[in-house]
């Protein structure tokens, strides 16, 4: 296997009393899915946030590429390719789909005498050709995204993040409350970001999605690591066995 992308090593995220991760080593290797799996409160969305750059770590440390980085801002984060798709998604449902792809990034002309002006032309080309490359099913690039369905809504976000994450994505419960048909299609959308050599971070309480898209699982139990397993090696009870803390026998097929 070559060497990690991302690599977490002792991370230690104290709130008080409260130890929200307790010395976690955690590896994202090129082009891989990694399920992060855990009950609530195990510690999943503040590993998120430091992976992110939203939390800073009281300590521990972060490698990217090998190298030693500090992740201060999500800006920083993305500024070295990684990109998050938070639950909530983030988008903005008055705004169509080609605004909501280039937020905060909006293209503008290349002259002094423009430069204060959207090139909206541009933003529309691009974001048509993006959305279209993912085989995202929308009519146009020019709809209000709050008259997208959910399932809509979330590949958005997800073509959002593809589209500035160079190297890695983190998604946080991408499928949650959607229907059987729109998480498959985000399910789907997800194996082309894989397909496109990103690698990806899957957070989910949906089992055998994880079990379907992902190439290793990660569990957390109360701020630690408990395990990482291959999933097409694991079990679905072996994985419930390391986040409930109840020993699963090796022999389970």
């Amino acid at each position: 296997m070559t060497a990690p992308l991302l690599s977490l090593r002792g991370i230690l995220k104290h709130y008080g009393p409260v130890h929200a991760l307790d010395g976690v080593d955690f590896d994202l290797f090129p082009g891989e899915i990694v399920g992060l799996v855990g009950d609530n409160g195990a510690g999943k969305s503040t590993l998120v946030k430091v992976m992110s750059g939203a939390t800073e770590p009281d300590a521990g440390t972060i490698l990217f590429e090998g190298k030693p980085v500090v992740l201060r801002s999500p800006q920083e984060a993305r500024g070295i390719g990684i990109e998050t798709v938070y639950q909530d998604l983030a988008v903005v449902p008055w705004l169509d789909v080609e605004a909501n792809l280039f937020l905060g990034r909006e293209i503008t002309g290349a002259s002094w005498w423009n430069r204060w002006f959207l090139n909206k032309n541009a933003m529309r080309r691009e974001a048509a050709r993006h959305i279209a490359s993912l085989q995202v099913g929308l009519k146009s690039v020019r709809q209000p995204v709050g008259l997208l369905s959910g399932g809509q809504r979330q590949s958005v976000a997800v073509a959002r993040a593809i589209s500035w994450g160079r190297k890695v994505v983190i998604m946080d419960e991408p499928t949650a409350a959607l229907g059987v048909r729109e998480s498959r299609g985000v399910l789907d959308l997800i194996k082309r970001v894989k397909e496109r050599g990103l690698a990806v971070v899957l957070v989910s309480h949906n089992l055998p999605h994880v079990f379907e898209i992902t190439d290793r699982i990660f569990v957390l139990r109360q701020g630690r690591a408990a395990g990482t397993l291959v999933t097409h090696e694991a079990h679905v009870s072996e994985v419930v066995g390391l986040i409930t803390g109840v020993r699963v026998s090796a022999a389970v097929a």
